[in-house]
């Protein structure tokens, strides 16, 4: 198996800078509702298009970790390991046990579902349909 390795940091970075980008252009809306629709209408596909990058980087990371602890055993592993203190066994095997059960997974699919459903009845509407 090769070996994990995070991504480079400038990808990290660009991931990182697209969900804060997008985080603020959906929170400056509320302040462009006043001066322009056509402003908001970039600002909520800026944000749309950030989360969707985002999302799909945090979705890929976590499906990662969790793959590794189930391929590794690396639950039952931590637990059996004799060098560690009973609290360290604790702590690691919670940490273990909720990475590969969370459901984080769950939130990536529903928010990139729902923004791409967002995204194409933004474009459907904006130009296509012209509402």
């Amino acid at each position: 198996m090769e070996e994990p390795k995070a991504s480079p940091k400038s990808l990290r970075m660009f991931y990182f800078w697209s969900g804060i980008i997008a985080t603020l252009a959906y929170r400056i809306i509320i302040v462009l509702n006043f001066y322009s629709t056509t402003w908001v209408k970039i600002s909520w596909y800026i944000g749309t298009v950030g989360f969707v990058i985002y999302f799909i980087h945090r979705f890929d990371i976590a499906k990662k970790r969790s793959t590794l602890i189930v391929e590794h055993r690396l639950q039952g592993k931590m637990e059996r390991q004799e060098h560690l203190t009973e609290d360290d066994k604790k702590a690691l095997t919670y940490i273990l046990r909720t990475l590969v059960s969370s459901k984080a997974k769950w939130n990536y699919y529903a928010i990139f579902v729902l923004s791409g459903i967002a995204l194409i009845l933004g474009i459907l509407f904006d130009f296509v349909l012209d509402i």
